[in-house]
């Protein structure tokens, strides 16, 4: 199906009703969540986007700060041949020269085995926060045809399966839908999609939702936790109508904590630190613990309604 077009508009142009301008077509129908959820410990979840720079890593990068601040224990999983948010933690030097049998790339191999799971996570120089690094290594394994891959579907869902002593574990996917982030959709409980409130941010939401619903063929507990607006700025009439068309098509479903482009996040991750730790009274750091407060939120909601169930 081609995708709708979205309108150019120019840098000389006013708009006085942003709201009346915004392409509904980009927005897909709201969908029921009906998955059939179950039970497992730690809590997993995978953000997902097809769109690049929409803020998936530099969420789960400073949210690891703002859950481990609350004394829980986090695993990050690494899943973008990129490794961007291993390089956060270790710079790039570090992790580009990791070999693949240390990286995420391991569980995607045909041609090694994983005795221990467990040594593939990596302490960070924070309490509470381990990392399973990725780099370039992985992305021969992140194949376009992802359900043609057989039993990689589930390496994701196998190394979560080995490897214990956290309370939530955060997968970093890719800015695609390939094999990798199929694999954390197969393996994580929770979804949120990362959107920044602009044409480029919105487009792709259709295909994501469709892949979720697809994903949940192998893994019927997968739920979307949220959509999460990134890079907001309240000054700008467009993002403001945006959001509020978001809002108006998915209602609960879109989280309530705004991540704005501030630069407070841009100088934490300089700094090789979560914003949380690099400065725990700027606004970055409060959205931050009030985002990580909402979802934890919003997990023992759905849990609850499990029990209900």
């Amino acid at each position: 199906m081609a995708r709708p077009s979205a309108p150019i508009l120019p840098n000389h142009v006013t708009i006085s009703n942003p709201c009346k301008e915004l392409p509904v077509a980009i927005f897909p129908e709201p969908v029921a969540d009906t998955a059939t959820p179950g039970a497992s410990s730690p809590a997993t979840i995978c953000l997902i986007n097809q769109k690049g720079g929409c803020g998936k890593s530099s969420t789960c990068f400073h949210l690891a700060g703002a859950l481990a601040a609350m004394d829980l224990r986090v695993l990050l999983v690494d899943a973008d041949p990129q490794g961007s948010l291993s390089q956060g933690f270790f710079g790039s030097a570090e992790i580009e020269a990791l070999p693949a049998h240390e990286t995420s790339a391991a569980v995607f191999d045909d041609d090694g085995f994983v005795a221990d799971y467990t040594a593939l996570a990596r302490p960070t120089a924070f309490d509470g926060i381990d990392i399973i690094p990725a780099n370039q290594h992985l992305a021969r394994h992140n194949l376009p045809s992802a359900a043609a891959c057989g039993l990689r579907q589930y390496a994701a869902r196998d190394l979560l399966e080995n490897i214990a002593g956290y309370d939530i574990v955060l997968l970093d996917c890719p800015p695609n839908l390939y094999l990798c982030s199929w694999n954390a959709m197969v393996a994580a409980e929770y979804v949120i999609i990362p959107v920044p409130p602009e044409d480029f941010g919105t487009q792709g939401l259709r295909t994501v939702h469709q892949a979720i619903d697809q994903a949940r063929q192998l893994n019927p507990a997968l739920r979307r936790l949220g959509h999460l607006v990134t890079r907001y700025d309240r000054r700008l009439l467009v993002h403001q109508s945006y959001e509020e068309r978001l809002r108006k098509l998915y209602r609960e479903s879109v989280l309530d904590t705004l991540i704005p482009e501030a630069a407070a996040f841009k100088v934490a991750l300089a700094c090789r630190q979560p914003v949380n730790i690099y400065s725990r009274a700027c606004t970055a750091a409060k959205l931050t613990t009030a985002l990580a407060r909402e979802i934890l939120d919003r997990i023992a909601l759905k849990n609850a309604k499990r029990i209900v169930a």
